[in-house]
């Protein structure tokens, strides 16, 4: 399993890029799961960062939640709201696990609430996903170019430019 932690180690230049852009856009990205008829389904979610994983939590019983239950490959995409995409963006894709310990829910519906004012304290969570991310990719445009970055487990991230 490919950690939030370990894609930093691995990966600085993408993690920097999507830490960048989930900060700008409130923790806003877009989820792209796969329906039950196979097509693609993208949602609106609010990934976050804990304790070195990147956890995929949520309104308990939506059809995002339902789709990664049945299948649990995701692409996760930096909310992008600048058609020059001056700031960057990044993707990152996997699979997730559920992972059901009752303690670590806690600590983070306390974080949440420390850090945004949810209060999800003393509340089960049905899904808590973490992240086992087996991609990422990330863009920069500046000097009129182009640098795509992209890793993969096992491998330094290599850049791409394009002019």
């Amino acid at each position: 399993m490919t950690t939030w932690r370990e894609l930093t180690e691995r990966a600085p230049r993408i993690a920097a890029v999507f830490t960048r852009r989930h900060a700008a856009t409130r923790n806003l990205c877009l989820l792209a799961t796969l329906r039950s008829d196979g097509y693609p389904r993208i949602s609106p979610i609010e990934p976050r960062i804990f304790e070195d994983e990147l956890w995929i939590v949520g309104m308990p019983d939506t059809t995002k939640f339902r789709d990664l239950g049945r299948d649990p490959r995701f692409c996760l995409h930096t909310a992008t709201t600048d058609t020059a995409v001056t700031d960057g963006d990044a993707k990152l894709w996997g699979v997730v696990k559920d992972v059901q310990d009752k303690a670590l829910h806690q600590r983070f519906a306390t974080d949440l609430y420390e850090d945004i004012g949810l209060d999800l304290r003393g509340q089960d969570f049905d899904h808590f996903y973490a992240a086992d991310l087996t991609g990422a990719s990330a863009v920069e445009v500046s000097g009129g170019h182009m640098d795509v970055t992209i890793w993969k487990p096992g491998e330094p991230e290599r850049v791409v430019r394009k002019h």
